[in-house]
């Protein structure tokens, strides 16, 4: 169950979800099979994300998306949904029996991109940092090309803030990218599991163990990531 929470804060992107504890006895459905269609009755932004309140044809449920401008009258769908029971949201100052996390068809280009795990803020075309320096420095790229050589074993990466998930499973969840590698075969960019602070745009120097095949269940799979990292500016 701990893992499934872990899959659904991840997908769902982006350091807002971290304000928004999951109660104790929280449960996560299975996803639902096909997309939610509904009229907005009530909406509520809070930090980068928005809770709508749906009358859709079993009757009302709460949905909660990336922020993004929805007046209250309108038909929405909401994409790739999953329900989760008992969720305290901190924003909201509410414990949700039921409510279904997911993406707004039609959003545009920032929703794909959370989606795609690119937080806007930072200027990824600009990217471009210098490689750590030491035995055990690498880039983002090597990372992922030489995962087999590199499994278990301790690495120094420098690059940018790309993505920041906290206090997620008792970690925050970070992307990195310094300029290698290519996005047509993901080779640049790496996951770091950390207990360290960070946030989108910070260059940091990353000391973690390289880890590979890590399966989170329900298709989130990575064939290499850098945990229990250290990070320093």
């Amino acid at each position: 169950m701990k893992m499934l929470v872990l899959v659904l804060v991840l997908f769902c992107a982006g350091s807002g979800w971290a304000a928004d504890k999951v109660a104790p006895s929280i449960s996560a459905s299975p996803p639902v099979s096909t997309a939610i269609k509904g009229t907005v009755l009530e909406v509520k932004d809070v930090e980068a994300y928005t809770y709508l309140r749906l009358k859709t044809r079993d009757g009302e449920t709460w949905a909660a998306v990336n922020k993004t401008p929805v007046k209250k009258g309108a038909e929405v769908t909401i994409e790739n949904p999953m329900l989760m029971s008992n969720f305290e949201s901190k924003s909201m100052k509410k414990t949700f029996d039921k409510i279904i996390f997911g993406s707004l068809a039609g959003a545009g280009g920032a929703m794909a991109a959370a989606h795609a795990g690119i937080d806007k803020a930072a200027p990824l075309a600009d990217i471009k940092v210098p490689k750590a320096v030491g035995p055990n420095a690498q880039t983002v790229a090597e990372v992922i090309t030489r995962r087999d050589q590199l499994k278990d074993k301790t690495v120094l990466v420098r690059g940018t803030v790309v993505k920041f998930n906290a206090e997620i499973m008792n970690k925050n969840w970070v992307h990195l990218r310094d300029g290698s590698g290519s996005a047509s075969n993901n080779t640049n960019d790496v996951l770091v599991t950390t207990k360290d602070q960070a946030k989108v745009g910070d260059v940091v120097v990353a000391k973690g163990i390289v880890h590979t095949d890590r399966d989170l269940g329900s298709g989130y799979s990575y064939k290499v990531l850098i945990e229990d990292a250290t990070l320093q500016k």
